[in-house]
């Protein structure tokens, strides 16, 4: 899979939020469409995938970057995983979250 870029980096950031999100909404749209044509190929349905996930990552950097908040998408489990699985990237991603508060506090006190 190519690496995922984002576009329009350098746009005025109110109007960078409300472009991420209809970028998200069209991607999710058109994530459908593809879903529920009988017709649509495995490739054209990972592509979707693909452009949706894009879109969520680039609406969540906007959202960061903006206000300083995180993702919200990231409590989202994969349903193909088995619960250990996610246990496990949910502890992974609660102590990465307690590192980068330890840190923040460290670097303001």
């Amino acid at each position: 899979m190519p690496p995922l870029t984002f576009r329009r980096h350098n746009a005025p950031m109110a109007k960078k939020t409300k472009t991420a999100l209809k970028e998200l909404t069209k991607a999710l749209e058109k994530h459908v469409e593809v879903l529920e044509d009988s017709k649509s190929s495995k490739s054209k349905r990972e592509r979707a995938t693909a452009k949706v996930r894009a879109a969520a990552i680039n609406y969540s950097s906007v959202l960061n970057s903006r206000t300083g908040s995180q993702s919200p998408f990231l409590d989202i489990p994969d349903p193909a995983l088995d619960e250990s699985t996610v246990a496990s990237l949910k502890a992974e991603k609660d102590a990465l979250v307690a590192r980068r508060s330890a840190k923040h506090s460290h670097d303001q006190g």
